[in-house]
């Protein structure tokens, strides 16, 4: 395995990000899963006393982006609904975004949602990843097939094609959207699935945990994988490629690097990573790591 005694062997406090590992198998259920996303332990309550202080950071080929930090306001075409955009192609020139969509309705102590807050549709030609880290929504689409999508479920909708997300509670969604590179006669086709029901994955050379939410098949321009690190693991390789990435933590803390630059970050932070930024990732911490990752796939850069 490997491991990072030199880090993990320090420790500040319980819930520190450099707390050592304790003898469990890594993974902590006391509450409900992917909490920290909407409750990190670092939360922007923690720091009204330091104004103008933020853990944010943006590069020329990477940005951290924090929840302190985050930005909502109503999404355009949505119904009842905020939006947080963490990635953009403005000024980062990445080919997709990412953005927290919180469906708020009008009962915030429900978690089952089933119509007030309502999803607008990308445009034209744009295709759409949802993901859902708190609450539960219907997605209908054109044939009225209705899907309900818990914690860990997620849907791809393909390009121009007519959906709806539905929500009278509350609900926090991780979107990516792009626009579709066409591939000869090739389509896709709706995805609705969970983490749980995909297969794990070998990883040459490397020991964290992989899986694929979507197709590897040609005619999908983009995967996302979720990678499960335990505490001391991490990424053999120090990673410079083509691909750019959208990265959400869902569970843990850790170690990032990119470019030169060494970040801790929890639950709830994102990471925009350019073309060819080196890119390195190690768990700290006492429970596993997991985040969710978008890279562009089966298509010439050219």
């Amino acid at each position: 395995m490997n491991s990072l005694p030199g880090f993990i062997n320090i420790s500040v406090a319980d819930e520190g990000f450099c707390s050592a590992p304790s003898n469990s198998d890594g993974y902590s259920d006391s509450g409900p899963m992917y909490r920290k996303v909407t409750n990190p332990t670092l939360a922007p309550s923690h720091l009204r006393d330091l104004p103008g202080f933020t853990r944010s950071v943006y590069k020329r080929d990477h940005a951290l982006i924090t929840p302190e930090s985050h930005v909502y306001s109503p999404l355009p075409e949505w119904t009842n609904t905020l939006g947080a955009y963490l990635i953009t192609p403005a000024a980062m020139g990445s080919h997709f975004v990412m953005y927290l969509a919180n469906m708020q309705g009008d009962n915030q102590n429900d978690f089952y949602c089933t119509g007030n807050s309502r999803s607008g549709l990308p445009p034209r030609d744009v295709e759409r990843f949802v993901f859902v880290v708190q609450g539960i929504v219907t997605l209908t689409n054109v044939s009225g097939v209705n899907h309900e999508l818990m914690v860990d479920s997620y849907a791809y909708l393909p390009p121009n094609s007519e959906h709806s997300i539905l929500c009278d509670a509350s609900a926090t969604l991780v979107v990516f959207e792009r626009r579709y590179a066409s591939l000869g006669n090739h389509t896709t086709e709706q995805i609705v699935g969970s983490t749980v029901k995909q297969p794990l994955l070998e990883t040459p050379g490397e020991v964290f945990e992989l899986r694929k939410l979507l197709p590897t098949s040609p005619p999908y321009d983009f995967n996302i994988h979720i990678m499960d690190f335990q505490p001391g693991e991490f990424l053999n390789v120090k990673e410079v490629h083509y691909n750019q990435h959208g990265l959400l933590l869902l569970e843990g803390q850790g170690i990032y690097r990119l470019g030169d630059s060494w970040y801790p970050i929890q639950a709830g932070d994102a990471i925009w990573m350019a073309p060819f930024v080196p890119q390195w990732y190690a768990a700290l911490g006492k429970t596993r790591s997991r985040y969710m990752l978008y890279k562009d796939v089966n298509r010439n850069p050219l």
